[in-house]
């Protein structure tokens, strides 16, 4: 059965179906690095011990360090934006496409920042480091679980904040993500408005998580809430809510995707030709078995706990009050067919930079696939973001 040909990088890297061949990949392996701050005050006014994320770079940072641009990653993924850790991994990272030596983010010019966030849920990634509900409290030795404090999309920022001040970087060229990778880029312009020239946020959301997302994030996490082995979040050493996060990360799976692209890509097809549907409940359609084997591949990668609680930093997340604070030019680059990111939700943030008098440029994506039009239909905006990025 042949769906897409492109190579399997989705959920490690946000359903990156359409990722480069290993000829157009970041020329340079990459290392992972890792970013270690010994206490780190929550928004909540919680303080954390040897907080840990793991961060990679791109192109060299120059003498006046202030070639900066830094990655922000949405809610499947991890900072692993470009290039590759081996020559033999299956694909590089999430928006290769646009970053390397003549690209769009050209590595040639600029000195490139992709970082992984607190509480990121592929804990279980070897490449991926972060601090989170599965890391060991240092006061018990044991895995925090439920008690690591609830943290927010500031707190990631903060976090990213001080890796760059450990750079020596005082001012970022751009601050750029997809999805809630908007969201941070969007934050880091608030925070910090004399250290951030330009935001790029692809596939954005709203100003804040209006209630409709919010109930949408309760609807991904329900099924782990709901698995008796997640066992109110007490599990570490134990067998795992595999259950609920398979369910909960095929939603999100799912919610990523346009009905076009599952009308072109499957139609009413069976798994298997001699399997009818409606002949037993254990027959699939192809849609159906496509999702469940592209979620098992990935499943065992996730903790439960954190997908919670990076769930719950996006829900509390709202820049309506320090929109006014934003003094970098934006551009916003939202897909046509989001089904996730209604393309309403970027249009009231484009009011609401307007409304601040902030500089706004939009570039709509049609590739045809919905929210993942962020990662798959990137290049369609390979010049805008090269312009803007160049410009004045």
């Amino acid at each position: 059965m042949k769906i897409l040909t492109a190579p399997l990088l989705l959920l490690a890297t946000t359903l990156a179906l359409f990722a480069p061949t290993a000829a157009d990949a970041y020329d340079t392996l990459v290392e992972k690095k890792v970013f270690n701050l010994k206490t780190f005050t929550t928004e909540s006014g919680k303080t954390l011990r040897d907080v840990r994320v793991g961060y990679e770079t791109y192109g060299k940072l120059n003498e006046k360090k202030d070639n900066a641009i830094l990655i922000a990653h949405f809610f499947l993924g991890k900072g692993h934006a470009a290039g590759k850790y081996k020559a033999e991994d299956r694909a590089p990272g999430f928006w290769d496409a646009i970053i390397g030596s003549g690209k769009a983010i050209d590595t040639d010019r600029y000195f490139v920042i992709a970082s992984d966030t607190l509480v990121n849920i592929n804990v279980k990634d070897p490449n991926t480091v972060t601090t989170g509900p599965a890391s060991l409290n240092p006061d018990t030795g044991k895995p925090y679980g439920m008690s690591f404090p609830i943290v927010t999309i500031g707190d990631f920022v903060t976090v990213q904040k001080a890796l760059i001040d450990s750079l020596g970087i005082t001012k970022l060229k751009a601050v750029m993500g997809p999805s809630s990778g908007s969201v941070q880029a969007l934050t880091w312009a608030a925070a910090y408005p004399d250290q951030v020239e330009r935001v790029i946020g692809v596939i954005p959301g709203d100003i804040s998580c209006n209630p409709y997302a919010i109930e949408a994030l309760n609807l991904w996490v329900s099924p782990i809430l709901m698995d008796p082995k997640w066992n109110n979040g007490d599990y570490y050493g134990r067998e795992e809510p595999i259950d609920g996060i398979r369910l909960a990360i095929k939603q999100v799976v799912f919610n990523t995707y346009h009905y076009d692209w599952a009308n072109k890509t499957f139609g009413r097809k069976w798994a298997a030709p001699d399997k009818d549907p409606a002949a037993s409940f254990a027959n699939k359609y192809q849609i159906e078995a496509w999702v469940d084997g592209l979620v098992g591949a990935f499943e065992k990668l996730y903790d439960a706990n954190s997908i919670l609680y990076h769930a719950k930093a996006v829900q509390l997340w709202s820049l309506e009050d320090q929109v006014k604070k934003i003094k970098a030019k934006v551009l916003l680059i939202p897909s046509k067919k989001d089904l996730l990111a209604f393309r309403d939700y970027s249009r009231n943030t484009e009011k609401a930079l307007r409304a601040a008098k902030v500089p706004v440029q939009v570039f709509e994506l049609d590739g045809g696939t919905g929210h993942f039009d962020g990662i798959g239909s990137i290049t369609q905006a390979e010049a805008v973001i090269r312009k803007f990025l160049s410009s004045k």
